[in-house]
This record gives structure tokens, sequence and C-alpha cells, in this order.
């Protein structure tokens, strides 16, 4: 059964069958609203509120984008009603000094998948909230530029620009945390 039927299912009046975009989504949707709130509280909250928000207005659902794409643009819209964040500023002295303090890791070592990946949580963690969204959505969830134009509200030549700048970023923090790894990238 795809999306479409799933959403005239509840749309006709089987509550039950939201279960499905809930189990579906709600992982990416807290990843979101987390990238963006900072915390795992105001995180819960607004994936709570979205799911409402969607259930109550998913009649005007038009099929015109993927379900997905959809449910994630109320999911960061009400995530930056809700935190009233900057999004794209910070003060990058400031986090520069917090990624020193981490810095310790032993070159020689090798890195372990496992360690990679929380040096890369660490990293985005560190970096600017829409920063680190941007490279979430493309790189970790695989979604096209498109699809985080319809997500994020910004047009697809600013996804590229803000990306290409995420990456930079990404790149300077990381060779913080990992110098011998950080001249592969």
């Amino acid at each position: 059964m795809n999306e479409n039927q799933r959403v005239q299912q509840v749309l006709s009046g089987n509550t039950s069958a939201f279960a499905y975009f809930v189990d579906t989504y709600q992982d990416m949707a807290f990843t979101i609203a987390h990238r963006i709130c900072g915390n795992v509280q105001d995180a819960e909250d607004v994936v709570q509120e979205s799911f409402v928000k969607v259930y109550r207005n998913l009649h005007t659902f038009r099929n015109e984008s993927k379900f997905s794409s959809w449910l994630y643009r109320i999911v960061y819209n009400t995530a930056i009603t809700q935190s009233r964040t900057k999004l794209w500023l910070y003060d990058q002295e400031s986090s520069l000094s917090d990624v020193q303090e981490v810095s310790d890791f032993d070159t020689e070592t090798q890195i372990t998948d496992s360690e990679r990946t929380e040096t890369v949580a660490n990293v985005l963690r560190k970096m600017p909230a829409g920063e680190a969204l941007l490279l979430t959505l493309y790189y970790l969830e695989d979604n096209p530029v498109k699809e985080i134009a319809r997500i994020t509200g910004l047009n697809e030549s600013n996804v590229k620009v803000k990306l290409f700048r995420a990456r930079q970023s990404f790149k300077e923090l990381y060779a913080r945390f990992e110098p011998a790894v950080a001249d592969l990238l």
C-alpha cells in the first residue's frame, strides 16, 4: 500500500492508519527538531505538535511533493516557531574554542566506524543548527536538493550555496577533531 492510499484511509476515518506515518517518520522528524531546538525536551514537544498538525491538516496534502517532504516542512516550521533561533548565524569563535577541548584524539590510532560516527555527531552538534540540518538531510537522509528546498522553504540555489558552506564548516571543524583524516576530505 502506498502513502497516498494510507492518507486516503486516514481521511476516510481509519485513524489507526495514521500510526504508519508516525512509525515511519518520527525518527527523522525528531532529528530535524533536535537540530533546530538544541535539546531533547523541546524536540519531543515539536515532534508531537507537528504530528498533531499533520493529522489535523491531512486533507490539505496535495501529492505535489513526497509526503515526507510535506511532513518535514511542518516539523521544520514548528521547530523554528517554537525555538525562535537564528539558524544560519553563530559565534564562530566560541564554537571553535569549544571544539579545541575535544581534539585530544591520538591521530596514529586507527579510527573505527563507531568512533568516526561519534566524531561526525560531535562536529554536527558544534555547527550552526541550519548547516547541521542541511548536512543531515542531504548526507544522512539522502534527500535531494529539491526535497531539502521544499522542507526548509529555501530555493534550490540557496540550498546548494548553504550546503557548500556547511561542507566547508564541517571540514574545518572536523579537522580540529581528526587532523589526520581531515586532509582526505
